[in-house]
This record gives structure tokens, C-alpha cells and sequence, in this order.
């Protein structure tokens, strides 16, 4: 089983994404108020812009891309604090170790696949933190590939991380339908779907899927897959 980060094993926080480049910019200019807010409106400019190009290309991108775009300094005391700000958005659900245990002791393979533009060093930071990190086989995210989903290609990458060939015989667990269940269906995967997320309007794509299950609570998951595997 392979699941999505943000709003599937973390619980949907809605951030102010102006306010997490505020933040960073304030130390870029401590002592210039008028170039922190020219600073932190670019940056989000070109983040938002590269979003588009995920949604409508589904081309992945990393944070020093948005930075460099902006003409931005990757400046590690400023991007500390953009961490800061995200923190409260990062906790993991506390029902995923238990459910990750569930699996594992049935026998699945678990990973993660997430489209992202932080460094993939944050997320392996946030998962060793809450002590979730070595219960997945693989993890998997976009900053490290050529593009996020739906593309099949980035599902392929997260089979291949977990070390299975079928489609058939994967599950992906996500809280988007077009990102997460219709690129996962797409390639061949059953799909649950976690409908709790409040997706931002200009990162939805109207579509037409049908996931295989809908849980409300990550513990259902062992439940989901008995049923699958009798």
C-alpha cells in the first residue's frame, strides 16, 4: 500500500502560504519591511506558478527552483523559519503506526508518494520525528523526480521503490480525486480515497472517478484490505 503525505497521513491543516514567505523573508530583511513584502509576494508568486504547472502538466519542482525564480536567497536561517511556520501542518496521524503495523504483519510492502517541492530530507525529518519513519519500505517524493502526480510516471517510481511490478497488486491511499485517485486508477491501482481535505479551488481538476473504498478514519485501512484479501 502506498499512501500520500499531506492530508492523508497528516490531517489537512488549511497554512497561509503568503504568511510561511513572510516568515522567511523577515529574516531575510529584518531591518526593511517594504523588501521583506516585495520578497515574500514574489516567492509565492513563483510558487503558485509553478502549482499551475502541476496541475496542468503535472511537471514536478523543487523549492530552490522557486527560489531561484524569484531571485530569492537560500538562505537556511530564512528557510528555517518557513519550516517553522509549516510545522503545525506536519504531524502525522496518530493512528498511522498502528494502522502501518496492521499491514506489515499481513504481509504488505508500505510507502509513500507524495507531490512535493520540499527536499526530501524535510519529510524523512518529519517521519523520524514522529516515529513513523521506518515503517514504510520506501518513500518517494516528486522534488526527486521529473513529475508529480497523476502522471503514471510517478506512480511507476513509487512501485518500483517498493519493490512490486503490478499495478494490480498495489493500493494507493490519497486525499484528492483527480491527483491521487484517478492517477492511481489510471495505471492500474485500487484507490481509497480519505475525503477530508480542503483542496484549494485552483488545484482542483473536475473529474469522473469512482474510488474503490472511502474510509473517514486511517484505522479502517487493515479492515479495507481483509475484505480485498478474502
Amino acid at each position: 500500500m502506498i499512501f500520500d503525505w499531506g492530508g492523508t497521513l497528516t490531517p489537512w491543516v488549511t497554512m497561509d502560504h503568503l504568511a510561511a514567505w513572510r516568515a522567511y523573508a523577515d529574516v531575510v530583511h529584518p531591518d526593511d519591511q517594504a523588501r521583506a513584502t516585495e520578497l515574500a509576494a514574489a516567492v509565492l508568486t513563483a510558487e503558485n506558478a509553478a502549482w499551475t504547472l502541476v496541475r496542468d502538466q503535472h511537471v514536478a519542482f523543487t523549492l530552490a527552483q522557486v527560489l531561484d525564480t524569484a531571485a530569492a536567497p537560500a538562505d537556511e536561517r530564512a528557510l528555517r523559519a518557513f519550516r517553522d511556520y509549516w510545522d503545525r501542518a506536519t504531524y502525522t496521524d496518530p493512528e498511522v503506526a498502528p494502522m502501518l503495523t496492521g499491514l506489515r504483519e499481513r504481509g504488505l510492502r508500505t510507502g509513500v508518494l507524495s507531490s512535493t517541492a520540499w527536499p526530501a530530507a524535510w519529510h524523512e525529518e518529519v517521519l523520524h520525528r514522529d516515529g513513523v519513519l521506518d515503517l514504510f519500505h520506501a518513500r518517494v517524493w516528486s522534488s526527486d523526480l521529473q513529475y508529480t502526480k497523476p502522471h503514471r510516471a510517478a506512480f511507476e517510481a513509487a512501485m518500483a521503490a517498493v519493490g512490486v511490478d503490478d499495478p494490480a497488486d498495489c493500493v494507493y491511499v490519497g486525499d484528492r480525486p483527480y491527483d491521487d485517485i484517478s492517477g492511481a486508477k489510471a495505471i492500474g491501482m485500487r484507490a481509497v480515497l480519505i475525503p477530508h481535505s480542503d483542496i484549494p479551488v485552483t488545484q482542483q481538476v473536475p473529474v469522473d472517478v469512482t474510488p474503490d473504498a472511502v474510509v473517514q478514519r486511517l484505522s479502517e485501512l487493515p479492515g479495507v484490505v481483509d475484505r480485498w484479501l478474502t
